[in-house]
């Protein structure tokens, strides 16, 4: 093999990071990839966290100890967040959008790629600190917003469903009451999907009254899980007390009326 070049290493490290977002790469990893000393790959890693930074692209950071060596994860500032939410706001603040029952069209923003995959990183960038094995949501829209987020935390996804699943096997199910109709509910999750003792992030697309996060948490204390947190896109300023606490969304649905076509959406505080 060519001796090779270091912009061509860079590129390729790059390329590496930007696909495994949040997994730590041992120096030794790129060394033996490209047949370069590890002093080497430390003046490329150099290079690169001033790339990432300058132009923020995200973070590369050094993880010390025997296992330790470098990790990129897509950090967005606050600025450029604040920018994307309130466009996103905007958007969906569109009167067309309004569907009776004061429900908003969202399903050409969550499954646009680049979009859902921007507002991923910004949940993930919220929880990346706490002790998570794995990414939950319920079917079926909030499942763009939550695959995206666990990707940027390089964590499992787990849906749980609304109806049990013969391919996934025996499975657990709760009924519950939702938050905004106040009818009973049936969610179910496969024995498998998840471990005893292990710890969940609870992702959604929409929160009016809490329902589907509280039905979500009692059925993961069937498995004795722990829950690290609840971010959701959208969640409704009313009601004010919601089925659930210790949640936070990108947008607030302030004021939503049918009749006089009027919708307004805001960041959150924290964005």
């Amino acid at each position: 093999m060519s001796r090779i070049k270091r912009n061509e290493r860079i590129g390729a490290i790059v390329s590496i990071l930007s696909q495994r977002p949040n997994k730590i790469f041992t120096l030794n990893y790129f060394s033996e990839l490209f047949g370069t000393a590890k002093s080497t790959i430390c003046e490329d890693i150099a290079i690169i966290r001033d790339i990432m930074e300058n132009y923020d692209l995200g973070s590369v950071d050094s993880i010390a100890g025997a296992s330790g060596g470098i990790r990129y994860f897509p950090e967005i500032s606050r600025r450029n967040r604040y920018e994307f939410v309130k466009e996103l706001c905007d958007k969906l603040s569109e009167k067309h959008r309004l569907i009776p029952g004061g429900f908003l069209y969202m399903t050409d923003i969550i499954y646009m790629p680049h979009i859902v995959e921007r507002i991923g990183c910004i949940l993930a960038g919220y929880f990346v600190e706490h002790e998570i094995d794995f990414v939950i949501t319920v079917e079926t829209k909030g499942i763009p917003v939550a695959l995206m987020t666990a990707r940027a935390l390089n964590k499992p996804l787990v849906i749980a469903r609304r109806d049990s699943k013969v391919t996934e096997g025996s499975s657990v199910s709760i009924n519950y009451v939702s938050g905004y109709n106040k009818r009973i509910q049936t969610m179910s999750l496969s024995r498998r999907a998840v471990k005893n003792g292990s710890s969940a992030l609870i992702i959604d697309d929409f929160m009016r009254g809490g329902g589907s996060a509280k039905g979500i948490i009692e059925l993961l204390g069937e498995f004795n899980i722990s829950l690290k947190g609840i971010g959701v896109l959208i969640a409704t300023k009313e009601p004010e007390q919601k089925l659930v606490d210790n949640y936070i969304s990108l947008m607030v649905l302030d004021e939503v009326d049918e009749d006089k076509k009027i919708v307004k959406i805001s960041p959150s505080r924290w964005v």
